[in-house]
This record gives structure tokens, C-alpha cells and sequence, in this order.
């Protein structure tokens, strides 16, 4: 029985569908002006966790996730850079899948650009001005009327007077009130436009995700998410927006992952404080890097750090290491996984909201007893190895042959370390262990850890 943490309601709810043979999820994804941060690489790896999830409990999942490619921030980089937005853009977004493959991410079913669906905006838009609930300033931009949708911060339980006093005065606003958000912005000379029933111009953000999410998913839907920092302003108007113009309930189920923290203090590129994910990948893999997210809870803080990330890759390499040089049939797996409740454990993890540190814990529990069983009774760790196998790939992990993960990263090449332990073994042959420990220190100096066995000597990277 599947529970997730709504934040609409504040609790952890059974996740019922709308129609269990037809699951949607729309997840907000990249503005595409800068590459990938770890705050959006969190994102992106935890709802492709969901995503498996979900795609093996259900028949059907549709999963959109969307790019934002027109937004003030795009054109002000464009601008910078003396390129047009459509260069910027697709350059960012060719950045973006490269950093999804190098994290093990899926791609989405969808992915809709902002820029393909603005007559889907256009019609939204008119919808809302046609109920009064939209207005056409004297600026010539279109604005939602906040006040006239009845239900505005039930998401984020914010109070409209609360909001109203705290609202940021602008001069010579032509809003009818300061909490309105625009919806249509009338063109200037230096930016791109569509021509619009309003005149030219660009949608404004959250009226992006309203239309694209219902247009590929229906007017209600089972499940958004995006980063907790969206839960407000943008949720609580893409709410707004899509209720006020089809008149029913827009989404059943919210969800927010948690910040991403350093020093204490949420990663952003406002504050200046954020590590891309391909700098991140140039000290460590990408598998690396996806077990480090999944280390804590989604809505959890995150703490970013190199001593987090080395313990991560030490986790990963312990689970690796269990699985290395053992192999077995499906017929044995599904053996020993009738007889051990790892896999129940395991399901029974995610399906409380998506815990992955409890889920971790349970492939360190097999990977414990894969070493207990290896002297004892191979046939029964090979099986166990390849449960272990099966279930790390139920959240993108283990999907590297054992050796490959273990020798990444060193930079002799496979041949030369096979010789100097070519080397090591002819020395300890003929008792010149000084020698032999001087190649053993060598290789550790290179971060390359030798094995000792009864079948000779493996290695691995530290």
C-alpha cells in the first residue's frame, strides 16, 4: 500500500488514483540559462525513484517533466552573451541529458518546452479573463486576479493579508492589487514575442506549467512535484490559475524535495553557493553521486560535502564489492528471494513515502550475509548477489559489472596493475616480501586496494 507525504494536506496519505490503469505526474523541471545544479540534479534523481516506483506498481505511468525555455532570467543571459535564446537554450538543455544519463536518470515521456505551448497559455488565459478572474492592464500586461480565486494559499498556507503586507509596492504599478501575478507580459524591443489576442508578447512563469501539465495530462491529474522552494509563489498560482479556469481539482497528490544545504544554508545560485553537476562529476561517477542523494530522505535536508560524498562511495563500493565475481540463475534468485523477506522489506520501504535510506539499509543487510554465505555456501551468494543486484536496480543502482565500478577511476591502466601484481606474486614467491610490500604500497599510494583470496589477488579503487 503506497503512502506518500501530500503537501496539500500536510500528512502522509494511501495513494489512491484517479484510475489506476492511467497514472499521471507532471514534475516542474529546468529555466535553461546555466547547467545543472546538485539542488536540481536532487530533483531530477528522485523523481525518477518515484518514477520507477510507481511504473512498477501501476500499468501505466505517464511521466511529463517540462523545460522552461523563455523566462527573464534566459533572456537576460542571451542578452549577456550576445546569442539568441533558442542558441542559449538548446545548448542547456543538450547540458541537462547529459547529466541525467551520467546520474542514471530515465527520460521522461514527455517533455514539453514552454515555447511549444503557447496557444495552450492563449486559452487558459482567455478562459480566466472570460470569468473575470483576469484583466487586461493599462500597460497592456495581463494579470490574475488573486483575490478572486476563493481557495489561494491552501497549498502553502499562506493568508492573503498576511501576504498583502508584506507585498513589495511597486511604482507605477498598473496591477488592480499588489499580489496579482502576471500572466502575459507585452513585449519590449530587445526580447522575443508571439502574437497574442492581448497584443505581443511572453507568457509569464507560472502559467507555463498550468497549461503544459493539462494539456499532456488532463485538467486533473494524480501527482506535481518540484522543489520545495516552488511550493510558493509558483504551485500556489499554477493551483490558481488551473482551478480558476476548468473548474474542477487540479492535482490529488503534492510533493517537494527538500533543500539542498551547505554550512547550513540552502544551495542556490542567488546566493552563490552552488556546485554544478558535472563539476561535481569531475571527483566523483555518477552512481557515486546518485547514492549520495538518495542518503537521506527526499523532503529531508540534503547536506553537501566531500566527507558525505566519500561516505557515499564507500557505501557503494561495500555493495559492489559484495557482488563481485558471483553469478546465478533467475530460477535460484527467485529461490532465496521466497526465502529471505529482503524484497518485501524493500518494497515496504518505498512504499512509506519513498524511504531510501531504510531501503539502502536493507541492501546492506544482503550484502552483510553475501559475505557470510561466500565461504560457506557459494550457490546461495551467488543467488543472494543477484537479489541484491535486482533490487539495486529497483532505484538505478548496481547496474555496473562489479569490476568496472571498483576499477573506475585509477589511473593505471588494467594491464599495467595486472603486472605489477604479476610483480608482487613472483616476489612473495621467492620470499622477497620488501619487494613485495613496496609494490603493495605503490598501488595503495595510487588509491588501488588488493585483495588477497585462496583463487589470487583482485584489486579495486580506494
Amino acid at each position: 500500500m503506497l503512502k506518500i507525504y501530500n503537501t496539500l494536506s500536510k500528512q502522509k496519505e494511501v495513494f489512491h488514483p484517479i484510475d489506476p490503469d492511467k497514472i499521471g505526474m507532471y514534475v516542474c523541471g529546468m529555466t535553461v540559462y546555466d547547467y545543472c545544479h546538485m539542488g536540481h540534479a536532487r530533483v531530477l534523481v528522485m523523481f525518477d525513484v518515484i518514477t520507477r516506483h510507481l511504473r512498477r506498481n501501476f500499468p501505466n505511468v505517464t511521466y511529463v517533466r517540462n523545460i522552461t525555455d523563455i523566462d527573464d532570467k534566459i533572456i537576460a543571459r542571451a542578452i549577456e552573451n550576445s546569442e539568441d535564446i533558442y542558441s542559449l537554450t538548446n545548448r542547456f538543455i543538450d547540458a541537462m541529458h547529459e547529466d541525467e544519463r551520467a546520474l542514471g536518470i530515465l527520460a521522461p515521456d514527455i517533455e514539453p518546452r514552454a515555447t511549444e505551448a503557447i496557444d495552450q497559455m492563449f486559452y487558459m488565459i482567455e478562459a480566466l479573463i472570460e470569468k473575470g478572474m483576469a484583466y487586461q492592464a493599462k500597460n497592456g500586461d495581463v494579470y490574475y486576479s488573486v483575490r478572486k480565486f476563493a481557495g489561494y494559499g491552501k497549498l502553502s498556507g499562506k493568508n492573503l493579508d498576511d501576504l498583502e503586507a508584506g507585498a513589495r509596492v511597486e511604482i507605477d504599478s498598473d496591477k488592480k492589487d499588489p499580489l496579482d501575478f502576471v500572466l502575459w507580459k507585452m513585449a519590449k524591443p530587445t526580447e522575443p514575442s508571439w502574437a497574442s489576442p492581448w497584443g505581443d508578447g511572453r507568457p509569464g512563469w507560472h502559467i507555463e506549467c498550468s497549461a503544459m501539465s493539462t494539456h499532456h495530462l488532463g485538467n486533473h491529474f494524480d501527482i506535481h512535484g518540484g522543489g520545495m522552494d516552488l511550493s510558493f509563489p509558483h504551485h500556489e498560482n499554477e493551483i490558481a490559475q488551473s482551478e480558476g479556469a476548468n473548474n474542477c481539482s487540479f492535482v490529488n497528490t503534492w510533493m517537494h524535495v527538500g533543500f539542498v544545504n551547505i554550512n547550513d544554508e540552502k544551495m542556490s545560485k542567488s546566493l552563490n553557493n552552488f556546485f554544478t553537476i558535472r563539476g561535481v562529476l569531475e571527483s566523483y561517477d555518477g552512481e557515486t553521486l546518485r547514492y549520495f542523494i538518495m542518503s537521506s530522505h527526499y523532503r529531508s535536508p540534503l547536506n553537501f560535502s566531500d566527507v558525505n560524498l566519500n561516505n557515499a562511495k564507500s557505501s557503494l563500493t561495500r555493495l559492489y564489492t559484495a557482488i563481485r565475481g558471483l553469478h546465478a540463475s533467475d530460477a535460484a534468485t527467485d529461490e532465496v528471494s521466497q526465502r529471505f523477506d529482503f524484497e518485501t522489506r524493500f518494497n515496504k520501504a518505498l512504499d512509506d513515502d519513498f524511504n531510501t535510506p531504510i531501503a539502502l539499509s536493507i541492501l546492506f543487510e544482503l550484502a552483510k550475509l553475501i559475505n557470510s554465505e561466500r565461504s560457506k555456501d557459494i550457490d546461495q551468494a551467488s543467488a543472494l548477489a543477484q537479489l541484491l543486484i535486482k533490487l539495486g536496480g529497483y532505484i538505478g543502482l548496481l547496474q555496473m559489472e562489479a569490476d568496472a565500478f571498483l576499477k573506475q577511476g585509477v589511473a593505471l591502466s588494467d594491464e599495467d596493475i595486472d603486472e605489477k601484481i604479476r610483480l608482487r606474486d613472483e616476489a612473495k614467491a621467492n620470499k622477497d616480501f620488501a619487494t613485495s610490500d613496496q609494490i603493495r604500497d605503490e598501488l595503495t599510494e595510487l588509491g588501488i586496494v588488493l585483495e588477497d583470496t585462496s583463487n589470487g589477488t583482485s584489486w579495486r579503487r580506494k
